[in-house]
């Protein structure tokens, strides 16, 4: 599973830098470099805002800083981590709440609280969630929740100048606590900051955590364990140099990094930004995207294969009799278990996945119509099987939809 969330640009707060530039630049007046066919969206249910436990709290929507609400899909089954209200909800595609985690100090009136059975509709679970992030399920249904600790039990590493703060708290099938792991597995050190967790097809557990070098990946086994810690920095990931500037070296940003869903390899997504000159000073004048290039590395050997190069976003732009096109990179939303790669960018009319075969033979392209200018903050998942989810936060609720992109590729497969 992998999420992705942004809050929207029509919000008065902190923005996201990459969506600001494109949007910018599509607002004086934009034609895309062809047209590119939609997937249609399903609307599946809404959520009311308020604080019984099958509505969502959003209510810091109003404050500066991060918003706390994350979504994943399972095999049709939605899971939702509201950190606002310290509680992670499992819904299925109507809405009905099926069970929900809760923090008793802040959820105090469930009805169903210990009912819980065997012929029970609906299970509540209660944890004392700190910050929730963001959240993972495998096929055995365990649910994975970043959390952070009590400011107490936080630790600091001197020497990585890292505040080590966050855990990944386990609950099986049936709702039990099973436990947290850290570095280490199951009680270990907390993580430094965690960007995201995935889940494999032999349901091992992937924690991806910045830091102050790059990245680093921890591999779990199914029982916990760890078995692989795999930093990415970018003094470790492949180099790109540009003839035409002399042989220039590029800037490096590692954007992300997803696990394969059927074997021990990371796909380490790097993308290169170079210099550009001024044609009549001659001298430096800024910093351009130049290229993205999607880098396998084998865990188990640490060596990377031979990379794939991603194409970048392509659009341009017309101001009076001047059309400028331009070249930025997608987000790389994440892997099927069928291989198929996926990346995503914002535009003006909603967003453009772009679906990648392993090999790069096939590229496709899909536009999703969302009205962005309607939508405060948004969280974005791609299933193991295919499909993207949304859940977009409104005005008035929060909406969950899906697109079901695995129906398109499996048109491919079969031709």
């Amino acid at each position: 599973m992998t999420i992705l969330t942004k809050k929207c640009y029509n919000m008065s707060m902190k923005k996201n830098l990459f969506l600001l530039i494109l949007l910018s630049c599509l607002f004086v007046s934009c034609s895309k470099s062809g047209a590119v066919h939609s997937v249609n969206e399903t609307s599946l249910f809404k959520l009311d805002y308020g604080n019984f436990e099958d509505e969502l709290n959003l209510f810091d929507l109003a404050k500066t800083g991060n918003i706390r609400t994350y979504m994943t899909m399972r095999d049709g089954f939605f899971y939702i981590a509201n950190g606002e209200a310290k509680k992670i909800l499992e819904l299925n595609s109507y809405g009905d709440l099926l069970s929900l985690y809760y923090n008793d100090e802040v959820l105090k009136d469930v009805a169903f609280a210990g009912k819980n059975s065997i012929n029970s509709t609906k299970k509540a679970i209660a944890y004392p969630f700190n910050t929730l992030g963001a959240l993972a399920v495998d096929s055995r249904k365990y649910i994975y929740a970043v959390d952070t600790l009590p400011t107490e039990r936080q630790e600091r590493d001197v020497s990585a100048r890292l505040l080590l703060s966050s855990v990944v708290l386990r609950f099986d099938s049936s709702g039990k606590f099973i436990d947290y792991l850290g570095q280490q597995g199951p009680g270990g050190t907390p993580f430094p900051y965690v960007k995201n967790i995935y889940t494999t097809h032999e349901n091992e557990l992937v924690v991806v955590c910045t830091t102050n070098d790059g990245l680093v990946a921890y591999w779990f086994g199914n029982d916990g364990f760890l078995l692989f810690t795999v930093p990415v920095s970018k003094n470790s990931v492949p180099k790109v140099q540009r003839e035409d500037m002399n042989d220039a070296p590029a800037y490096i940003s590692i954007e992300n990094i997803v696990p394969d869903q059927n074997s021990r390899k990371l796909y380490v997504k790097v993308d290169y930004y170079m210099t550009t000159l001024d044609p009549a000073l001659k001298v430096q004048s800024g910093i351009e995207y130049y290229t993205t290039l999607l880098c396998p590395l084998n865990v188990e050997t640490g060596l990377y294969d031979t990379p794939l190069e991603i194409p970048g976003y392509e659009y341009s732009v017309t101001e009076n009799i001047t059309k400028e096109v331009y070249n930025l990179p997608f987000d790389f939303l994440g892997v099927t278990e069928s291989g198929w790669l996926f990346f995503i960018v914002p535009n003006e009319e909603g967003f453009i996945v772009q679906m990648v075969q392993p090999d790069g033979q096939r590229i496709v392209k899909r536009s999703l119509s969302v009205d962005h200018s309607k939508i405060l903050y948004y969280t974005l998942s791609l299933s193991n099987t295919g499909i993207i989810s949304g859940l977009f936060v409104k005005n008035e609720n929060a909406e969950a939809v899906w697109w079901r992109t695995d129906s398109l590729l499996a048109s491919f497969i079969n031709q």
